[in-house]
C-alpha cells in the first residue's frame, strides 16, 4: 500500500476512525465523547486536517519535537513534549552508542523549537482542554515510535476520556512501543520492510509553517 500524497491519507485514516468513533453505530451518540484531533506538526497537520474534518472535530496541534540521531536526524533517539523531560528510545540509544548527556543539546535545540513553533501555531492562544474528551493524536507514519510516545505522554496528562493514535503508515516495532500509551492505535499499513515515512508516499514534500496556518485555519 502507497499513498499519494498526505491529504489521500488522510482520507482512508478518516474514514476508519469514522467507523470506529465512540458514536459510531450507538443509539446514544450523545453521550459518547466530543472528539479533539491533534496533529503533529508539520507532515501530520495534513493529514489530521482530513480526520478531523470527517469527524466535524476540531482540529489543533500537539507540540513535540524528534530528537534526532547527530549524524540522521531523521533517525529519532527520543522526543520533547511541553516541559516534560526528554524521552529516550534506550534501544535505539543503545544502538547508536549514544547516551542521554550526548544528546542534551540537541534536545534543548528542539525544547527552543518547541517554544518557536507555539507561539507561532498558537500566538498566545492555549492548547485545547482534552479532559473527558476523545483525544485523537495524528501523524503522517511512524517509525521508532519516540516522537508518538512523548506526544501520547503529554496528551495523557491533559485527563482525555479515550486517547487514540492515528497513523496511515508505521513500523511494526514502532508500534509496539506505542501500544502501552494509548487506549488504541488505528493504521492502515505496517509494511515489514519499512524503511522510513517517506518511502509509503508518492509525494512526501515538506511542509512550511504557513502551510500549517492555512490548515489550522489561522494563517
Amino acid at each position: 500500500m502507497r499513498f499519494h500524497d498526505r491529504t489521500e491519507a488522510g482520507r482512508a485514516l478518516a474514514r476508519r476512525l469514522r467507523d470506529g468513533s465512540p458514536a459510531a453505530g450507538s443509539p446514544a451518540a450523545g453521550s459518547a465523547p466530543a472528539a479533539v484531533v491533534l496533529a503533529l506538526p508539520r507532515g501530520g497537520v495534513p493529514v489530521a486536517y482530513e480526520v478531523a474534518r470527517a469527524l466535524g472535530a476540531p482540529l489543533d496541534v500537539l507540540l513535540v519535537r524528534k530528537i534526532g540521531h547527530p549524524h540522521h536526524p531523521e533517525y529519532g533517539l527520543g522526543a520533547v513534549a511541553g516541559d516534560a523531560p526528554p524521552l529516550y528510545d534506550p534501544d535505539a540509544l543503545a544502538g547508536a552508542g549514544l547516551t542521554e548527556a550526548d544528546l542534551a543539546a540537541t534536545a534543548e535545540r528542539e525544547r527552543a523549537e518547541l517554544r518557536r513553533r507555539a507561539a507561532v501555531y498558537r500566538g498566545g492562544r492555549p492548547a485545547p482542554a482534552l479532559a473527558g474528551r476523545w483525544a485523537v493524536v495524528v501523524d503522517d507514519g511512524l517509525a521508532t515510535g519516540a516522537t508518538a510516545r512523548a506526544a501520547l505522554r503529554a496528551a495523557r496528562t491533559a485527563g482525555p476520556a479515550r486517547l487514540t493514535l492515528a497513523v496511515p503508515v508505521a513500523a511494526a516495532e514502532g508500534l509496539r512501543a506505542v501500544r502501552s500509551e494509548a487506549d488504541d492505535v488505528t493504521c492502515l499499513y505496517a509494511p515489514g520492510d519499512f524503511g522510513a515515512v517517506g518511502l509509503w508516499y508518492d509525494d512526501f514534500e515538506q511542509l512550511t509553517d504557513a502551510d500549517v496556518l492555512e490548515l489550522l485555519g489561522t494563517g
